[in-house]
């Protein structure tokens, strides 16, 4: 298994002397050792595709100066997380400055004797674990901070973050963008007759149908309680209408299980295209599209101003073609 694999330590110096003692200490810790002896070497391995757990760098390696390798090593971005300790006899105020940066983690003098490299050595290891902690936890917090917490998807303000960049790339390459802003047809009435549990397992299955009707680079939020946002880039308005009609009838047109009830569920629809425009005047216009649809009555799909309107019909749902017997509205 992964976990009992012994972390891998390299160890560059052209010293034998230090070499060898440093290799025991090292061996004692259960690490593998692998010895190189130029900077060269040292390079290769550390930005290798499975680099060393820790390497120990003797500043007087043959090949390049070690402000060179250091600086090669952290333009990979494989190797940011790989900690160096710097071998120096003399603590220069490069290796002060590289210190403080946290290009190196650490500075030990060849001379040291083994008990001292022993926990400089743990130091340095226990350090870089609780850094990865603290950014997988702030990673994780981001992340939470930008979806919505039931659904998974974006949520308001990051969606609307996100339109923002597209529109940038909209106006920088000419190309197109168009919203789609849908809403569950009565959804209040169901949240009363199902309760919260029920009508937040309905949103996640809705979403979980709409996602599978999109691309990889389609955007799919929730501004609202039970309204859903997809940004389409690159969409044209009438591809955009071609897929208000596919979530309408693929999404909603089979019953939605949940609690033992088979549930029939609708939703109208309103499109709206950016033109290179702010996203917060486009979504207005997706919002007023919407009101026109709710209007119109279940099921329907509009466009502002010029979009090509919708000329399907509402969904045929009947009970016996599920085998369901179904809540209704």
């Amino acid at each position: 298994m992964l976990a009992n694999i012994p972390p891998t330590f390299l160890l560059a110096s052209h010293e034998p002397a230090l070499l060898a003692a440093i290799e025991r200490v090292l061996l004692a810790s259960g690490a593998r050792v692998e010895i190189v002896l130029s900077a060269n070497a040292a390079l290769a391995s550390m930005t290798a595709p499975r680099p060393p757990s820790l390497a120990l760098l003797d500043v007087n390696l043959p090949g390049m100066e070690t402000s060179q390798l250091l600086a090669a090593v952290r333009a990979e971005v494989s190797s940011k997380h790989l900690p160096i300790v710097l071998i120096a006899g003399s603590v220069t105020q490069e290796w002060s400055n590289r210190l403080a940066e946290g290009v190196i983690d650490d500075l030990i003098p060849p001379t040291a004797e083994p008990p001292y490299w022993q926990l400089r050595v743990d130091k340095v290891l226990r350090n870089r674990r609780c850094t990865r902690e603290l950014e997988t936890l702030r990673e994780g917090a981001l992340l939470n901070a930008q979806m919505d917490r039931l659904t998974g998807v974006y949520n308001r303000e990051t969606i609307l973050s996100m339109l923002f960049r597209e529109t940038d790339r909209v106006q920088r390459m000419k190309s197109s963008l168009c919203m789609i802003l849908f809403d569950i047809d009565d959804f209040g009435h169901w949240n009363s007759r199902l309760g919260a549990d029920a009508c937040d397992e309905l949103l996640c299955q809705v979403v979980g149908r709409t996602t599978r009707l999109l691309r990889t680079y389609d955007l799919l939020g929730r501004p609202g309680m039970d309204e859903f946002l997809v940004a389409l880039p690159g969409c044209n308005p009438s591809n955009a209408v071609m897929l208000a009609e596919r979530l309408r009838i693929e999404v909603f047109c089979s019953p939605f299980h949940v609690d033992g009830e088979a549930i029939r569920l609708s939703a109208c629809f309103g499109i709206a295209t950016s033109q290179g425009r702010s996203p917060m005047v486009v979504l207005r216009e997706a919002e007023q599209a919407l009101q026109m649809a709710k209007a119109a009555g279940p099921e329907s799909i509009q466009c502002f101003n010029d979009c090509p309107q919708s000329v399907a019909a509402p969904v045929a749902f009947l009970s016996p073609t599920s085998g369901d017997e179904l809540l209704a509205w």
